[in-house]
């Protein structure tokens, strides 16, 4: 016989209610189709086939005030990061099947007779340089499809390109539970068209398509999506994240040599933060990969394919730090390490400073200030340096003042919890996070950077490259 739950009277103006709050937990059970509660630790029908228990709970709270209900229900989320080559070739299906995990499903969806359809929003850059590859792809595979070609910079990270992506979504008729919407560029692209996609029905499946060295290591592993609102980084936006991320690393060789650099930023960060192994690598070999774009190259025995393992240990890295934690539950975040300044100051200076180059200038004074507490000891902060120097990224700029140091650290404190946690390096690939570093210590600090980093001559806004 199956459990049934005790129907209570519903809290009466006036009626006699217990002095003491009782509290029942209850575990929420499927019988055929209807949910139902029963008891914590009571016992369950024998005929187990008929019922399903989830995982979700309902707490019921009694006291003279009345009753409450406290809700648990997990969100569970599964996607995939996946590494592949020559991913528009028509021969290769990961674009069409790619983001299945179930090979059942996959057989199931190849034998069907409906035509697959796919929706495409596509950087105009990248539209420019692969659309017809891209057009041809889905083309020759018999996929109805829609190409959605945008400005996608961070001038235009607004709400309004979410409209107007959801707008064409609409108008497509997109099946939202078998019809993933495709987003193909930079981060920029990949943040947008991932906040489209939860917003649309509340959450149609997506998959990311990085085509540059940023959004390769950064966008593409994580949960994260927004745009940009009253002059704030990312100020809108929510966790959602794609069902698959596919990278292909033939994309970055089209991509200007700046961006290569803009990308190592944010390599590095996972470096000094977690791993002396990818900071040595990017110090021996940081050159080496600016040159050659991160193409495996055979005629370099010397630097054996350091590409690979750049990018496999950024992204293990990151993921390590990113999947205990995909909604930041915990403020204290390594991946942190850049952004306390960084997004003030990108924000005031576009477009002279792109994402990982803003990054690097915040890690730069960070440096100093690790090494102004004891943290770093003067050959480890110049390692530090020269590395930066070596990827070609700024480690000064014109627009981190003191004043905007500290305005920036003041909306720390107020997202942060009352607390700075502000991770800072330990050593080379050690780190830490701290909430007592005095404004002496980060003024002198601001001193000593500005005094070794800053260009003795130098045309306003001008990033500075060397020491």
């Amino acid at each position: 016989m199956l459990v049934t739950e005790e129907v209570c009277d519903p809290a009466v103006p006036g009626a006699t209610m217990p002095q003491e709050p009782q509290q029942t937990d209850f575990q929420l059970v499927r019988v055929k189709s209807t949910w139902c509660r029963i008891k914590k630790g009571e016992a369950l029908s024998n005929d187990e086939d008929e019922i399903t228990l989830s995982e979700a709970k309902i707490g019921e709270r009694i006291s003279e005030g009345g009753i409450s209900w406290i809700i648990e229900a997990p969100i569970y989320f599964c996607y995939k990061v996946v590494e592949t080559y020559n991913i528009l070739e028509p021969s290769n299906p990961t674009l069409l099947w790619g983001h299945i995990t179930d090979p059942q499903e996959i057989e199931l969806a190849a034998a069907s007779k409906r035509k697959l359809r796919r929706f495409i929003v596509i950087d105009e850059v990248v539209d420019k340089l692969y659309g017809s590859k891209v057009r041809a792809y889905f083309r020759e595979n018999n996929v109805q499809h829609k190409i959605l070609s945008l400005p996608t910079t961070e001038e235009t990270k607004s709400m309004e390109l979410v409209l107007n992506i959801l707008q064409e979504v609409q108008s497509f008729s997109l099946d939202r539970r078998t019809e993933p919407i495709i987003a193909i560029g930079g981060g920029v692209c990949l943040d947008i068209a991932g906040l489209a996609a939860s917003l649309y029905r509340r959450r149609t499946p997506y998959i990311r398509v990085p085509t540059t060295l940023l959004s390769y290591v950064d966008a593409s592993v994580g949960a994260k999506n927004g745009v940009n609102f009253l002059q704030c980084k990312n100020k809108l936006g929510g966790y959602t994240p794609p069902v698959a991320s596919f990278l292909d690393r033939s994309f970055i060789q089209s991509i200007p040599r700046r961006h290569i650099s803009n990308g190592l930023g944010e390599i590095l960060k996972m470096a000094l933060m977690k791993h002396k192994g990818l900071f040595d690598l990017l110090k021996n070999h940081g050159k080496y990969l600016l040159d050659t774009k991160f193409q495996s190259c055979n005629g370099f025995a010397y630097h054996g394919d350091a590409a690979l393992q750049t990018t496999r240990i950024a992204i293990e890295t990151m993921l390590e730090e990113l999947a205990p934690n995909l909604w930041e539950d915990d403020l204290d975040r390594l991946v942190d390490f850049g952004h306390l300044i960084s997004p003030e100051l990108e924000m005031k200076v576009l477009p002279s400073l792109m994402h990982g180059e803003a990054v690097n200038v915040d890690m730069a004074f960070m440096t100093y200030v690790a090494h102004a507490r004891g943290l770093l000891g003067a050959g480890e902060k110049e390692q530090i340096l020269q590395c930066m120097q070596g990827l070609e990224l700024p480690v000064w700029h014109s627009g981190c003042s003191w004043a905007l140091i500290q305005r920036a650290l003041r909306e720390r404190l107020k997202h942060g919890g009352g607390q700075t946690r502000m991770p800072l390096p330990t050593g080379l690939g050690v780190a830490d996070i701290f909430n007592d570093t005095s404004e002496e210590t980060l003024e002198r600090a601001y001193e000593l950077w500005v005094q070794d980093c800053k260009p003795k001559v130098t045309a306003p806004g001008l990033s500075c490259l060397s020491l």
